[in-house]
């Protein structure tokens, strides 16, 4: 008798995927063998295939019409078929499968994949450990790639070899192969978004945000090395468990679940979200203030100016970004059937006129509602294919929409009226406050929760075509970069070498507002820099707000400022800027003492620079 494990997956993951597996099983009964077979659909994997499993199987079918990941089955048999051949011909694959099987009974037993030991040890070849890990944040820029920097820095220190996929705003770099995969002997995940994790079945797997990755990679590969269970298994699940099963909810999905590094799951949906709204907002703002310099703030019908406002204004990129913000942060919560209840939602909060609040408030809703009825709903295997077609779009878009409509739409819609009017209702001095309230914010963290809280408010009130905000979040998020640059040549005495470098590339990162340059000289002093720079961040902001400066392209730095018309009041936004740089600047010298350069550790440029420097 052959112990044989299959996967089956269809490009809609419904019909073929489940009737392929069900021949498949029947077949290697009627034969005498047995089969346990892993389907993936669109509302995930299921009945997913253990390591042990696969470690005790004789032979592997892939019954697929889609790519599948086969790193998990390194060293096996593999019999591939499409769906179609395992309808048609099940009993000719098992057969095939069982020679497979015996042509390997001569060869040497295989270990079955356990989990590493809890502490490091040496591979069965002598080799170096393998590290694969993938970064990300929500705009995918400087923490992205600052986090790989010190993971692989970190590996590096420890005589391991390490290989970090980035998922940053142009896509994923660096990207990790089925064969790096196979041959890695951890995997560190270290992103403030949802990472999908399905490519690592049977691997250790240890989850964080970036920040510790950016702080101290060498301790936070001891750590993964010491803790990361195998992904898959009943340890790695034991947090999906106590929430309820997951026995319709991919496995990935239930690592999303889980809380790593302090970060709230509800923290890492938002960003999830936000990341997906970001370029909708930026092309959408940039086209707008574009459609100004060509033709005004009112560009006449059926001119260019006309057209570009068109693409970039409500019925174009803006009319998008809340539906898209909704859409993710339901599909970060329940994966795939999230995604159209979430983007219903969304536009119902756009059309009724709660806005971006009502956007985030139908995302969680719809993630919610979908997850909740994606767990609850059991269906024998042969209407499985029912759920992600038609149960769960139906119920879900249904329940989420009428939750809008008659609970959350009219308050939150009067709330935001209500803040809207406020914010434009504004006198200089209240003004001021509420700018130095968000400038202090972006510069608090620097890329972190509280700075991202900032900017997300500021970059959702563009829907209700308040611009005040968004220029205070942005003079505030450029002050820090630009006074460490200022200071490093300033206050020569109070730096090392080393620092003095990476102030190059702070300045050119704040010229970008790309705040995260910061960030290696916080973490070295933050007691001196980071309240020299919060100073200098509010004044920015309290003058951007109280000179009544607007923004509509809430992204693009220095660069914007040369767009007619896409700043309001230029004189004194550029004021706001060299003012709040200034102050930092001088604070940082009174607060930072002259050092000599062997006081502190050095900080080596691939650590400060070259993180920030491919952003």
């Amino acid at each position: 008798m052959a112990r044989l494990v299959a996967v089956t997956a269809c490009p809609t993951g419904i019909a073929h995927t489940f009737m392929a597996a069900e021949a498949l099983r029947r077949a290697a009964q009627a034969a005498g063998h047995t089969l346990r077979a892993e389907t993936q659909g669109s509302v995930g994997a299921q009945d997913a295939l253990t390591p042990q499993e696969i470690a005790d199987a004789d032979a592997v079918i892939l019954a697929a019409d889609v790519n599948i990941d086969e790193s998990r089955f390194a060293g096996k048999r593999i019999v591939r078929a499409s769906t179609g051949d395992a309808i048609r011909n099940a009993a000719g694959l098992i057969s095939q499968a069982v020679d497979a099987g015996a042509a390997t009974a001569t060869q040497p037993a295989r270990a079955a994949p356990t989990a590493a030991p809890s502490s490091p040890a040496p591979t069965d070849t002598g080799r170096p450990l393998s590290i694969v890990g993938i970064t990300a944040c929500p705009t995918g820029i400087a923490h992205t790639f600052m986090a790989a920097e010190g993971l692989e820095n970190g590996a590096k220190a420890l005589g391991y070899t390490a290989k970090v996929e980035t998922q940053g705003s142009v896509g994923a770099g660096n990207q990790l192969t089925a064969q790096d995969i196979a041959g890695a002997d951890l995997v560190i995940i270290a992103a403030d978004t949802n990472v999908d994790l399905a490519r690592f079945q049977g691997k250790r797997v240890f989850q964080t945000g970036t920040k510790p990755a950016i702080q101290n990679g060498q301790a936070l590969v001891q750590r993964a090395l010491a803790e990361a269970p195998v992904y898959g298994t009943a340890a790695g699940l034991a947090v999906a468990g106590a929430q309820g099963g997951t026995d319709f909810v991919s496995q990935a999905s239930a690592a999303k679940a889980a809380k790593n590094a302090g970060v709230p799951s509800a923290y890492k949906h938002l960003m999830t979200g936000v990341s997906h709204m970001l370029p909708f907002v930026v092309a959408g703002g940039l086209l707008i203030a574009l459609a100004f310099a060509f033709g005004g703030i009112n560009p006449a019908p059926g001119t260019f100016g006309a057209a570009l406002s068109q693409i970039g204004g409500g019925t174009g990129a803006f009319g998008l970004f809340i539906p898209v913000l909704a859409g993710y942060i339901a599909y970060s919560i329940a994966d795939r059937p999230g995604l159209a209840p979430g983007m219903i939602g969304g536009l119902l909060a756009l059309g009724g006129g709660s806005g971006f609040l009502g956007g985030i408030i139908a995302g969680f809703l719809a993630g919610y509602v979908t997850r909740t009825l994606n767990r609850g709903i059991r269906l024998p295997r042969t209407l499985e294919g029912l759920k992600p077609t038609l149960l769960l779009p139906l119920l879900g878009t249904a329940i989420t929409g009428l939750l809008m409509i008659y609970v959350v739409g009219r308050p939150v819609a009067a709330a935001l009226t209500a803040a809207t009017n406020w914010l434009r209702g504004l006198g200089d001095t209240s003004a001021g406050v509420l700018g130095a309230v968000i400038g202090a914010m972006m510069a608090f963290d620097m890329g972190g929760p509280i700075n991202k809280a900032a900017y997300t408010f500021s970059t959702g009130l563009l829907g209700s075509e308040v611009y005040g905000p968004i220029a205070a979040a942005m003079a505030a998020g450029m002050t820090p970069p630009l006074a460490l640059f200022l200071a490093t040549l300033v206050f020569k005495n109070r730096f090392t070498a080393d620092e003095r470098e990476a102030g190059k590339a702070a300045g050119v990162l704040g010229l970008s507002f790309i705040t995260e340059g910061a960030i290696p000289f916080a973490a070295r002093d933050p007691l001196r820099v980071i309240p020299s720079l919060m100073v200098g961040s509010a004044v920015a902001g309290a003058i951007s707000m109280a000179a009544g400066v607007q923004l509509r392209a809430p992204h693009g730095g220095i660069f914007v400022l040369f767009i007619p018309n896409a700043v309001t009041n230029l004189l004194m936004y550029i004021v706001a800027i060299v003012t709040g740089t200034v102050i930092s600047t001088a604070l940082l010298g009174l607060l930072k003492k002259p050092i000599a350069e062997a006081a502190l550790p050095g900080v080596t440029n691939t650590q400060t620079v070259a993180g920030a420097a491919d952003d």
